[in-house]
């Protein structure tokens, strides 16, 4: 491949690097100030750089223009040159689909033709057409200093292949932190569309950033080094940049083949570089490999050599499809928008996703009966049948807070109604779930039916009144079909639509006092293509390139690409679609209810973690869509929303007692754990299996009851420094390559190991160890692992749980509730280090109440151990946070047995088990109360 050629100092006012520092303060103060970002804005670099680069900026057009003209597309390159590019470095010209990719189309625009094997399974492989070493790129023509770090002009020598090519793009690069770089690629003369999200906005240079930073002149490229190792995260000299209106393309060097995120697919948790594809375009279809599923998350995190992560976010809300292969490398292909990179060095894998999160925003604190176990169904046909659902879960004492209903409660599927008939007693089971603790969640569709007749459906009549309906490119609402029939579609970009929500919502809730919202098919899905008049001629719903789309089409099962909402076309839309309908319904119920919303969403994109949690969508009752929900669950907690979780049990199709008993552990894990089926199946809730299997789920469940203070402390972290809460191994052991292909397994936080079996008729599982000390969590036995697989016994009624050395886990006592449960006394379990160390730490507030952690409403507690002692520190505390008592504390890996326990100085009688576990009860200390137990 072509070397990058240095852009050489001797250059006037060109700097190659972020070290270089020629200008003078006076050019310091005339440069670019951050501007935020927006909708369709016009970046006005040239205020600040004064006239040299307006002047650069018009010769560089007229270079471009005479090029035009005399030039056209790239002669054809010689054989030679074409056959010494490595397979592994061959980087797709043609990667239209559903095209028979001949010489002749591939030299036509001036690429290599070199026919290869095919792929097993008819996958694709080795792309046939790809890029000769010298074929034409940008060439920066100008670099200049600014307040934040460089900006400068790329100038393209011949046109390429799509139309509408962009000849002079703009650049800004700006060192926004140590550990974060942000770089754009606009534009130079004209504003383009960019995704209407709130980032923050740097107000100086990082001083000491841990990158470094080159640019190649000709061609363009950018390589940034990390600078304590020198590896080369990326280099974007490997293959052309293309910019054009509606094909955006740049490639990268990958320093290792470790590579997570690039959501929402089915597949393994580390993606295959072996010439795989990943589509984002937000569409409605079971989650199925090689498919784009629901949401779109333009987000990878990177594994490097020796352990070090970094992460890369384009900020593109078009469709776009990544190419992933062997070299390794990344190809990003988008069709609208701008090239908006932000990139994050870690350097370690939780710092990467703190990092991005910093950027997108935190996820919001959940209600605390959020964590609790949710039962829902397809088909319970009415009200009095969920509510014998529900009779049936108390009668069994198995824990429930929160009871759920699919579409069938609705009158003829519309939105804000219920059936008078089959759910009359909704109402009355609603106030029945609050008499006991419990809580109810209705779903909700965004598409509104438009078939009533007028002044008999007031949702439709006034959103139809106020224009708050996507519209065709005639200005009339856009007609779909879902399940209430025909149906027009909210435009949540719309300000007012979020007040009529709100209104909807509001008067629902008079009616039903619902206290959760369940948003489906906000794709937004539709059961037609594009509408009931198809979709106009165009190139935003025929593209000059369409991404590897599933349906082969923009439109398919969706609205059309050229439909007009407020804040753009749909085309530019489309993967915002579920964010703007979270964000609108988690604000109507702050409004309606006053306490901390919930919102669960089927579509996401970056930032939703703020508005709401994610379930996997529509899965089905097999034992591989049980295991590939924990790569889904652990690819969210990357994408900044750990309130996730998938049907327990699975949605379609009947499950065996066998696998629900095994998903209902698994799910018991779940960060957002929710048993759901589809209609004309079997039931599947707990209560309806042997009692074997009944009492298997229940203990289960109880066990998760018993750890939520330790799963609501880890939420709190999430909210407050952007930890996740479900997380690959290999981000606590980012030095084990051993921990970087396993997703079977999973931490919550740094402490708790969970593995689950994940196949029928087996009675043991294998596990990873990494190296130290593991703990049984039900005994308190330990295992000494050098970081290997061990064999572990896995009876049809237990799950394996682990507890990582030098760990503090809050629990409690658990009841039918967390309500219940939160009153009970807590347990405090100690996992001692060899060195007879330990660490924890507890967040405990009333569980609802809007921003407690903000207002200092909360209680906040950090445990040590150290030399045989125990601490308990209040570093804040809250009135109505201190009633809870801390109980027991129960110490794992106490080598030798205490001859006396003393809390505070008092000696306490305690028990001591031959397997290393020493046990005090009747300790009594309130949340706001310090206090030291000393064993000797």
């Amino acid at each position: 491949m072509k070397l990058y050629q240095k852009l050489r100092t001797a250059v006037p006012r060109l700097v190659l690097s972020q070290e270089d520092e020629e200008e003078d303060e006076e050019e310091e103060e005339d440069a670019d100030t951050p501007t935020p970002t927006g909708h369709s804005r016009l970046a006005p670099w040239w205020v600040g750089s004064g006239l040299l680069l307006s002047a650069v900026l018009l010769s560089a057009v007229t270079v471009w223009v005479l090029r035009q003209v005399s030039g056209g597309w790239h002669s054809p390159t010689p054989p030679s040159q074409c056959h010494q590019v490595p397979e592994s470095h061959r980087f797709d010209c043609y990667p239209e689909r559903r095209v028979v990719v001949t010489r002749e189309l591939c030299e036509g625009r001036g690429c290599c033709f070199i026919e290869t094997s095919p792929a097993a399974g008819g996958k694709r492989g080795v792309p046939w057409c790809f890029y000769p070493p010298d074929f034409p790129s940008y060439a920066l023509q100008s670099l200049n200093q600014t307040a934040l770090g460089m900006a400068g002009l790329l100038v393209r020598r011949e046109k390429a292949y799509y139309p509408r090519d962009i000849g002079v793009l703009r650049l800004d690069v700006e060192l926004e932190t140590d550990t974060r770089l942000h770089v754009k690629i606009t534009d130079a003369a004209n504003p383009r569309y960019e995704v209407p999200l709130d980032v923050p906005r740097a107000k100086k240079r990082a001083e000491n950033p841990i990158y470094s930073l080159d640019f190649s002149k000709d061609p363009f490229g950018l390589l940034l080094r990390r600078r304590d190792t020198g590896t080369v995260l990326l280099n974007t000299t490997v293959a052309p940049l293309i910019f054009t209106d509606q094909f955006l393309q740049i490639s990268t060097a990958l320093p290792s083949r470790f590579l997570y995120g690039l959501g929402e697919h089915r597949s393994t948790l580390l993606h295959s570089l072996d010439w795989s594809t990943l589509t984002l375009w937000a569409r409605d279809v079971s989650p199925t490999e090689s498919f784009n599923l629901y949401g779109a998350h333009p987000f990878y995190l990177l594994l490097e050599e020796g352990g070090d992560a970094h992460g890369v976010f384009l900020l593109n809300s078009n469709a776009m499809e990544v190419a992933l292969q062997p070299a390794p490398a990344l190809t990003w292909r988008t069709i609208g928008g701008v090239l908006d990179f932000y990139i994050f060095l870690g350097p370690d894998p939780n710092a990467v996703i703190q990092q991005y999160q910093e950027v997108i925003g935190f996820p919001a604190m959940p209600p605390l009966w959020a964590l609790g176990f949710h039962l829902c169904r397809w088909g319970y046909g009415s009200s009095n049948e969920t509510w014998q659902t529900v009779r049936a879960m108390r009668n069994f004492q198995i824990p429930q807070d929160a009871q759920w209903n699919d579409i069938d409660y609705m009158d003829g599927y519309r939105d804000f109604t219920f059936d008078a008939q089959k759910f009359a007693s909704l109402p009355s089971l609603v106030e029945d779930l609050h008499k006991h603790g419990q809580h109810y969640v209705m779903i909700l569709d965004p598409g509104i039916s438009s078939t009533s007749p007028r002044g008999s459906y007031w949702p439709f009549d006034e959103g139809l009144r106020r224009g708050l309906f996507i519209n065709t490119t005639q200005g009339q609402p856009l007609i779909g079909q879902v399940w209430p029939g025909y149906t027009a579609f909210a435009d949540f970009s719309n300000v007012d639509t979020r007040r009529w929500w709100l209104e909807n919502l509001q008067r629902f809730h008079a009616h039903v006092p619902f206290d959760g919202v369940w948003i489906d098919m906000n794709e937004p899905s539709n059961f037609m293509d594009g509408s009931e008049e198809g979709c106009p001629p165009g190139e935003l719903d025929s593209p000059p390139y369409t991404p590897a789309v599933l349906g082969d089409s923009l439109s398919a099962k969706t609205v059309c690409a050229s439909a007009k909402q407020s804040a753009s076309v749909h085309y530019n839309l489309h993967n915002l679609y579920g964010l703007m309908e979270a964000e609108a319904t988690a604000s109507a119920l702050i409004q309606i209810r006053g306490k901390r919303p919930f919102v669960i969403s089927r579509s996401t994109f970056p930032s939703q973690g703020r508005y709401s949690g994610h379930w996997l969508g529509d899965n089905r009752s097999q034992w591989k869509d049980m295991y590939y929900s924990i790569p889904g669950m652990l690819s969210f907690s990357l994408f900044g929303i750990p309130l996730v979780g998938a049907d327990i049990c699975g949605f379609s199709g009947s499950t065996s007692e066998e696998l629900c008993t095994r998903w209902m552990q698994l799910g018991a894990f779940y960060p957002f754990s929710r048993n759901h089926n589809s209609q004309n199946e079997k039931a599947q809730d707990p209560t309806v299996f042997s009692p074997a299997a009944r009492t298997a789920m229940k203990d289960m469940l109880l066990t998760r009851y018993s750890l939520l203070p330790f799963l609501y402390t880890l939420f709190h972290r999430a909210h407050v420094h952007g930890d996740t809460v479900a997380r690959p191994l290999f981000f606590e052991f980012p030095q084990d390559t051993a921990t970087y292909g396993l997703d079977r397994q999973f931490l919550w936080g740094r402490s708790l190991l969970v593995t689950p079996v994940l196949e029928p008729g087996v009675d043991s599982v294998m596990g990873y160890f990494p190296r130290g000390v593991w703990y049984d969590f039900y005994t308190g036995s330990s295992v000494n692992s050098s970081g290997e697989m061990l064999k572990l016994s896995a009876p049809l009624e237990h799950l394996n749980l682990h507890l990582r050395e030098g760990s503090i886990l809050p629990t409690q006592k658990p009841g039918p509730t967390s309500k219940a449960s939160r009153g009970n006394p807590l347990r405090l379990i100690v996992a001692l280090s060899p060195g007879a160390t330990a660490w924890g730490d507890l967040f405990w507030d009333d569980g609802e109440s809007l921003d407690t952690f903000e207002r200092g409403s909360y209680s906040y507690l950090v445990f040590n151990a150290t030399e045989n002692i125990f601490t308990s520190s209040v570093l804040h505390t809250s009135t109505k946070a201190a009633s809870t008592t801390i109980g027991t504390l129960s110490i794992y890996g106490v080598q030798e047995p205490p001859h006396k326990v003393l809390l505070n100085g008092q000696e306490k009688p305690f028990s001591y088990l031959d397997n290393q576990v020493l046990t005090v009860s009747g300790l009594g200390m309130g949340l706001g109360q310090a206090f030291s137990l000393q064993w000797l």
